[in-house]
């Protein structure tokens, strides 16, 4: 948690944030656990601040200045993402480097079973998810100034090295099964296809906000992780979600009759994206999916270090992220075991 002097907050937003008057509430949200976000209130007008947790970080988490960057360039495309006001350095009130941007009214899905919603909603609603997704990967990142935002080949092979490493960081315990999958995929991985977009990097159904009041994507928040990539890795890694059980710290769809429920099937939902990009069904699924178990579990990993070490933005039950770490590891080995 930051600590701050009111006044001495009040006067820096108020000297860099355009239309900043008196600081009524700065109230951290519950929900998130990698860079700290606070609704700022001032008078009437409503801002969001998202801040680096304090503590040593590890080497290239927690970017905020490419979260900035990159919704500042996409303002200028049908892609929904806040308008972006202030990017601090690091000397700040807060003692970390941070970004303000709009307040956005809209509702956040937890579940992505939608309990409260019929089934032509739900329908709607991942529909909608399926658009903001192809319609992302379907930017030109050198026409809005992103062409330098990530290297152009070599994706996969540069993620191994950087979630094995961080991984390997931020270890606290044997789990032979992710070991296993992280050297499996090192073997596995396909030769580069040329395929480059501009890829969220943590697309998930709570890491959006839909309209008030209809099945339609908003915003698309926290972009931390986004850099140039393969499109695969955002559309497999949505779909990993959905393997989890439906139940615990991060829900999925397993388990449930999604067809009753008015959901997609995963082979549904990759056809409905492939069909809006105009692109083949892709070859090397298995390992898609098992890049994005191990991904997400050294994503986890670093979430329970910083938990242990007290630096966790909102720390979650250690036994409970243990747990779908675990599971992440089983489940990505068992994959990728059956695809032989």
């Amino acid at each position: 948690m930051h600590s701050y002097d009111h006044a001495t907050l009040q006067m820096y937003l108020q000297r860099h944030v355009e239309g900043m008057g008196p600081l009524d509430k700065f109230e951290k949200f519950s929900d998130g656990q990698s860079n700290p976000t606070y609704l700022v209130s001032s008078g009437r007008k409503r801002f969001v601040l998202r801040a680096q947790p304090l503590g040593t970080l590890l080497p290239g988490a927690h970017r905020v200045d490419r979260e900035f960057r990159v919704m500042q360039a996409l303002a200028a495309t049908p892609i929904p993402v806040p308008k972006v006001f202030h990017l601090s350095d690091g000397d700040t009130p807060l003692g970390s480097q941070f970004f303000v941007m709009e307040h956005i009214a809209g509702r956040v899905f937890w579940d992505p079973a939608l309990p409260d919603q019929t089934p032509q909603t739900r329908g709607a609603i991942y529909d909608a998810m399926n658009k903001a997704l192809a319609d992302l990967h379907d930017v030109r990142p050198d026409r809005i100034g992103l062409g330098d935002y990530g290297k152009p080949s070599g994706f996969f092979a540069r993620q191994l090295r950087t979630w094995r490493a961080a991984f390997a960081a931020s270890q606290t315990e044997a789990l032979p099964d992710a070991d296993w999958l992280g050297a499996w995929l090192e073997e596995a991985k396909p030769a580069d296809d040329g395929s480059l977009s501009l890829v969220h990097g943590d697309f998930r159904i709570d890491n959006m906000m839909f309209a008030p009041d209809a099945p339609t994507v908003a915003a698309l928040l926290d972009w931390e992780l986004s850099t140039l990539g393969h499109p695969m890795s955002d559309l497999a890694y949505q779909c990993m979600h959905w393997r989890l059980p439906h139940k615990g710290v991060f829900k999925g769809l397993g388990g449930l009759d999604r067809k009753a429920l008015g959901l997609p099937l995963e082979d549904e939902y990759v056809a409905a994206y492939c069909t809006r990009r105009a692109i083949p069904a892709p070859k090397d699924w298995t390992f898609y999916l098992a890049f994005a178990h191990f991904r997400f579990l050294a994503i986890l990993q670093g979430v329970l270090r910083r938990s242990l070490d007290g630096n966790a933005s909102n720390p979650l039950g250690n036994d409970a992220v243990r747990d779908v770490i675990a599971d992440l590891a089983l489940q990505g080995r068992a994959l990728a075991q059956k695809a032989g």
